[in-house]
């Protein structure tokens, strides 16, 4: 159809193709969907409000290869709001959906998934350019996806749950089927906090319900824990992360929409997903089920906690007051006016204070003033003198203006108990002042310069003392590091005293260097890797002011949550899904100092203080250690399916580029040659082709059954699969021994002529292979050679 442009509410829209089916399966057209995008604004709107979206388009079909869009192309309407956000490598302009002529322009561009995060911009403006760290949520969200064999009354059984516990916490919630799998659980906050506070809460509240309930539900990001379970992704809450928006459409086969739902829906066991047609009949019948989410967002906010130069919230000293008891304690409790001058005479000069307290252990209290608080951290070491030197500083609450001159003894029993004194004070100098990295000249009697506040967790800080220097540069032994390797020895006979065990991941072995601000990736054979995993930039941003040389693995992983060599390896040349994250396990390098001849377990506790700053950058992980003994940690590693186990010495220095027997690495996989037998239908989303192959071995009786393979298999290799076993189907079985009812009921058999490779764990007790994964076909062999 030719182009055109339709009114909506005094706007002009142009529109083209209206007859384009966008939806082959159902016939849905283009003019549907921007029909759709228009009846459904009034309740639509109040949920987009203030947020930037993210559009994932499909201009072509959903049968076609979508893709995301961030920016707002300059052929965007003058009349569309637009606001910016600064990212780790630029600046992006969103678009912000505040009329209904906006979600119909939408529509027009076959946008059909509306993603937005769960913060807003501030109101009142129009031109903004937001940092990540002013990023304040108004409401939290948990996202409930199914795993594997899993319905989605099971999903609804455990978002009821996940309702109670919100409830016991004071949050309303409202549930929403996503269109796609599983559920998405809102909850409006009292108040808006900060993106990390909203994605701590929802943290706590996913992995409380795990422990609950650890048979069927996880609150781990790895997909090899999700089969049989429910995966409760509470990420969805970063301030980086968006979340579908309700009411949105869904690229799938159907048009499927996120659609609100009432609690007492819940209780249905054929509960399902709802389509487009349907949510509009819903929204005749009882408007926006979600009224109560967003009604909040237009009041009065606590002001953002931090601009360019650091503004934060308005003073609150209620966790303070909270914790003492007025009556029975002599410190000040705000009630006296401060000049902001310190003790130097230069008024609106801001002060700090470092006061040594001996409480139940001796630690010192470092304030700064700031908005009429002192905003405080204690540090047990005190700050660091040296340069060299990282000391923690943990975060507490605010404490009021005039605590800057308190000294004497908080009586024993109270919050605190011991006695005061002020060891330095002075004033200060805000270089930068930001929720996750704050820096600042001290001027005091006795500590004066540069000091890095670097946020590494919830309430946990590094100390830095910075130079005014250029930062520390590479010592020679690392300016061209090779990683040490590890040699190949069982691991069983090996205990927990001496060593200890790690995962063995199936990837590239990479060393990061990030320092003087810059950023490269390195292989084991020292080529720069820089620029093959954009993915990983990012963490330039999380280490910010940290200088570092880290050791780790990049690696892929596939939509079951495994590592997988085969597509990192062809990764830009394939359509299957796949995850690039870095797996961080050894630090050999820290802001100037050499690591190198530490012990593995001094290294391994200073890679764990830094593990909290990667926390919110879904690209990087530090992995757990495996517990226990060799046997026990081969074990684990078996269990979770992983490439096998990395045994460490504790005392090992690292030595590089050298294989060392105080590194030692057992693979968990074996692969096997086996012959097709038959395979058996799929199901969900493999319903019109083959959901596993049935294979055997052959021995002078016949062909003995080992098992089913049903992953490693990508849509192209299942569909070529097909046609090449259709010709070879025969009646009956070609297995000599029987085969397990449930799996005979609906297999279909073929004459046993195709030979493949499978990787596979171990045996089973009853001769079938454990964890087998598809590998291919071999076109050079017959089954007689096998």
């Amino acid at each position: 159809m030719a182009g055109d442009s339709i009114d909506v509410d005094g706007r002009h829209v142009a529109v083209t193709h209206l007859d384009k089916v966008i939806y082959p399966a159902t016939g849905t057209r283009k003019y549907e969907v921007i029909d759709y995008y228009n009846r459904v604004a009034d309740v639509m709107l109040p949920h987009l409000w203030r947020r930037p979206i993210t559009r994932k388009r499909w201009p072509d079909g959903v049968e076609k290869q979508p893709f995301f869009e961030k920016n707002l192309p300059d052929s965007a309407p003058s009349w569309i709001e637009r606001r910016s956000i600064e990212h780790s490598d630029r600046e992006a302009t969103y678009p912000v959906a505040a009329s209904r002529a906006d979600l119909v322009w939408l529509g027009q561009q076959a946008a059909l998934e509306l993603h937005v995060p769960q913060w807003t911009f501030p109101p009142d403006t129009t031109e903004v350019t937001m940092a990540k760290a002013d990023r304040r949520a108004n409401r939290l969200v948990l996202d409930l996806d199914p795993g594997p064999d899993v319905a989605l009354s099971q999903c609804a059984e455990i978002a009821l749950l996940l309702r109670d516990l919100l409830a016991s916490a004071g949050l309303d919630s409202y549930p929403v089927t996503s269109g796609s799998k599983g559920i998405h659980v809102y909850a409006p906050l009292p108040r808006a906090v900060s993106s990390d506070g909203a994605r701590t809460v929802a943290k706590q509240i996913a992995t409380a319900l795990a422990a609950e309930r650890p048979d069927d539900v996880t609150a781990s990001m790895s997909k090899a824990l999700r089969p049989g379970k429910v995966f409760i992704d509470w990420s969805q809450n970063s301030g980086s992360k968006t979340t579908l928006s309700p009411y949105s459409l869904r690229g799938r086969d159907r048009p499927w929409a996120a659609a609100p739902r009432f609690w007492d829906e819940f209780t249905d066991t054929d509960i399902r997903q709802l389509d487009f047609t349907e949510v509009l009949e819903r929204i005749d019948t009882h408007g926006d089920i979600l009224a109560g989410l967003d009604d909040a967002i237009d009041a009065p906010e606590a002001p953002p906690s931090a601009d360019a130069e650091g503004e934060r919230e308005v003073v609150d000293l209620g966790e303070y007051r909270r914790k003492r008891d007025e009556a029975k304690t002599p410190e000040p409790f705000g009630d006296t006016a401060h000049t902001g001058a310190g003790d130097t005479g230069e008024p609106g000069a801001p002060i700090f204070v470092i006061q040594e307290h001996h409480a139940r252990r001796l630690h010192y209290d470092f304030r700064l003033e700031r908005d009429g608080v002192l905003v405080s951290w204690a540090v047990p070491k005190n700050l660091p003198l040296d340069g060299d030197q990282n000391r923690l500083a943990v975060h507490t609450e605010d404490h009021p203006l005039d605590y800057a001159t308190f000294a004497g003894d908080i009586p024993a029993g109270e919050y605190g108990g011991g006695h005061v004194e002020i060891w330095d004070h002075g004033t200060y100098e805000t270089e930068k002042w930001r929720a996750n990295e704050v820096i600042v000249r001290l001027h005091g009697e006795r500590i004066q310069g540069r000091y890095a506040l670097i946020k590494t967790g919830d309430k946990n800080w590094l100390a830095h003392l910075m130079s005014d220097e250029p930062r520390p540069i590479l010592p020679d032994s690392l300016r061209d590091p090779r990683p040490m390797l590890a040699t190949e020895d069982p691991v069983e006979k090996l205990d927990a005293g001496k060593w200890a065990f790690e995962g063995k991941w199936d990837g590239y072995r990479i060393l990061l260097e990030y320092t003087r601000g810059e950023l490269r990736l390195r292989s084991r054979s020292g080529i720069d890797m820089t620029k093959d995993f954009p993915q990983l930039h990012s963490v330039a941003d999380d280490l910010g002011l940290i200088d570092a040389v880290l050791d780790g693995e990049v690696v892929a992983v596939d939509s079951n949550g495994k590592t997988n060599f085969t597509l990192l390896a062809s990764r830009a040349h394939t359509d299957e899904k796949f995850d690039i994250k870095l797996l961080l396990f050894d630090v050999l390098y820290l802001n100037g100092s050499s690591l190198i001849r530490m012990t593995w377990e001094d290294r391994r506790a200073l890679l764990d203080e830094l593990a909290p700053i990667f926390a919110s950058n879904p690209a990087i992980e530090v992995p757990p250690l495996l517990i226990g003994s060799g046997v026990e940690a081969v074990a684990q590693s078996r269990e979770k399916g992983w490439e096998g186990v990395v045994a460490k010495r504790r005392d090992s220095v690292y030595q590089q580029g050298r294989r060392s027997q105080t590194w030692l690495k057992q693979k968990n996989w074996s692969d096997i040659e086996v012959v097709v037998g038959g395979w058996r239908p799929g199901k969900g989303n493999r319903a019109n082709t083959i959901g596993s192959l049935l294979v055997g071995l052959p021995e002078e009786t016949g062909l003995r059954y080992v098992g089913r393979v049903g992953t490693g298999l990508t849509d192209k290799q299942l569909t070529a699969l097909a046609e090449e076993l259709l010709p070879l189907k025969r009646k009956t079985s070609p297995f000599v021994d029987r085969l397990d009812r449930p799996v005979e009921h609906d297999a279909v058999w073929v004459l046993p002529k195709v030979v493949a490779e499978v990787r596979f764990m171990d045996w089973t007790s009853t001769g079938h292979l454990r964890h087998p994964s598809w590998r291919g076909i071999r076109r050079d062999k017959l089954p007689g050679d096998l």
